[in-house]
């Protein structure tokens, strides 16, 4: 058992999302460290990108304030991780998008993850296809690169890409880009135990999910909770001060789903 599935063995698991550099690498950590403290089990780091193609406006907004630094690249974001791994062991992944990691070579991308203690990667425009020339790098008791699934998978599709995964399931909740939404698709529940007849990892469901009630429902039937809109809101809003409020809301989201 790796310890992303440690972090929800008999345990409700909330998953926040930041972006990195949003607004800077200072705040990012001041961030993370908050989320740690307000009850994260799990926190998801955004590596900017130009073309997010799976994130809404929101996301999309943060990812332009974090590359308006122009020094910014791969290795200043793993001394930042180094620098959060001094303050708490909560796993952490990489969300990212996979240009970044054939710029820096499959081989070299993963062997950074190792040694800076990255738990999970989520690379949401690799085809499924080819994920296998990803995962010959990858040692995934170590590493896991978490598997998508969404509402329009058919049983086969789902069985195929749940099949030998690691760390959790991703479901995602609705069709589209990320963001808050107020409805959610009513078979979610039928989905997680279809997604259980192939994979005993637990499962995660994210995009939308925002509010308390939410959160509390998601989690009556799923393994955990991931949120990255209403999180990354917070710091668009507070800025270098969105430390205190970000743990404040992981309080409330965590208090919710367990």
């Amino acid at each position: 058992m790796n310890r992303l599935e440690e972090k929800f063995k008999n345990n409700k698991a909330f998953i926040p999302f930041v972006v990195a550099n949003d607004p800077n690498l200072k705040s990012t950590i001041a961030n993370i460290k908050a989320l740690a403290d307000g009850g994260a089990d799990v926190i998801e780091i955004g590596i900017p990108f130009s073309d997010p193609v799976a994130d809404g406006p929101v996301i999309q907004r943060a990812d332009v304030r974090a590359l308006k630094n122009n020094d910014l690249d791969i290795d200043k974001l793993f001394s930042m991780v180094d620098e959060i791994r001094e303050y708490t062991d909560v796993p952490l992944m990489f969300l990212t998008y996979l240009n970044i990691v054939l710029q820096e070579g499959y081989e070299s991308f993963i062997e950074k993850c190792y040694f800076h203690e990255i738990d999970g990667l989520i690379i949401p425009d690799l085809p499924f296809k080819e994920r296998n020339e990803l995962l010959n790098y990858i040692n995934q008791d170590k590493l896991s690169l978490i598997s998508l699934v969404s509402t329009n998978n058919s049983e086969s599709e789902i069985k195929n890409i749940v099949t030998n995964s690691k760390g959790f399931i991703y479901l995602v909740s609705s069709l589209g880009v990320t963001g808050e939404r107020s409805s959610f698709n009513e078979d979610l529940k039928d989905y997680v135990q279809e997604i259980k007849k192939y994979s005993d990892i637990p499962i995660a469901i994210g995009f939308g999910i925002h509010e308390r009630k939410q959160a509390n429902e998601i989690a009556k039937f799923s393994d955990g909770v991931i949120i990255g809109s209403a999180c990354v809101k917070i710091v668009e809003k507070y800025g270098i001060n969105a430390d205190n409020k970000l743990k404040e809301y992981a309080k409330m989201i965590k208090e919710a789903i367990i």
